[in-house]
């Protein structure tokens, strides 16, 4: 316990799935978690359970591919909390299907969520971390940003892809600053949104898995809260797969 005390940490898509569950282990670790979504609703639910267990949190309203969003909110938690200490870039959505398939408006909408919100995440709050005297920040890509996965879509894959080479390129431009950046890759994990991509995509993924099962929100949620520690302290550009041994077959 206590691996995150006193720090204000942004969390994006952080009503359900794995951002609700990161959200949820970092708050029992200490952590005054900023919860955003546009899941307006189950975001202001889950905060109040937080709190009603003890926890410090609070939900904030955003859009992750709007600027306007990112600047109101960062402004905010700067006014309420004086400082930010943590991003973790979570928002992400599925979309757009095999590529004779795949319609300019889904693949627009899903390089909007995944790849702006996590490029327009890291530019708004580095200004912050740099006024606080460092950060952290972990990005969830997947492991369809490494290896192909079928059935995955190719918008998916490209912004996850893209979202593990920006983590590396923001660590090698601000290391000398005291700012970390890094990418957790999950393969197949229990939440809502994996099984959109169907039941059949989903247990191809799971079979090839050396483990054999799907991961919990919460075992993904663990890489996140160590990246983002202090225990890390010396890691940064790195991707951490959380996979089952699935990038390695």
């Amino acid at each position: 316990m206590g691996r995150l005390d006193q720090r204000v940490v942004i969390v994006t898509g952080g009503s359900r799935g794995l951002g609700e569950a990161i959200s949820r282990l970092f708050t029992q670790e200490g952590a005054q978690v900023v919860l955003c979504d546009v899941r307006d609703e189950l975001g202001k639910a889950v905060a109040a359970s937080i709190v009603e267990a003890g926890g410090r949190a609070s939900y904030r309203h955003m859009d992750v591919s709007k600027v306007a969003d990112w600047q109101a909110v960062v402004a905010e938690v700067e006014a309420s909390f004086g400082k930010i200490d943590g991003l973790v870039n979570n928002a992400a959505v599925l979309g757009g299907g095999p590529i004779l398939e795949h319609t300019m408006e889904a693949w627009e909408h899903v390089v909007a969520v995944n790849q702006t919100g996590t490029f327009l995440g890291m530019k708004h709050c580095i200004p912050a971390f740099q006024r606080n005297g460092g950060g952290a920040i972990v990005n969830i890509s997947s492991c369809a940003g490494i290896k192909p996965t079928p059935g995955a879509g190719p918008s998916y894959a490209a912004t996850k892809a893209a979202v593990r080479l920006m983590t590396k390129s923001i660590a090698i431009d601000f290391a000398k600053q005291n700012i970390r950046a890094n990418s957790v890759h999950p393969g197949r994990f229990q939440t809502d949104m994996s099984l959109e991509i169907g039941a059949s995509i989903s247990d191809a993924v799971t079979e090839a898995t050396p483990m054999g099962r799907a991961a919990s929100p919460r075992e993904v949620a663990y890489a996140a809260l160590w990246l983002l520690s202090d225990e890390a302290s010396f890691v940064t550009g790195a991707e951490l797969c959380v996979d089952g041994g699935l990038t390695a077959v």
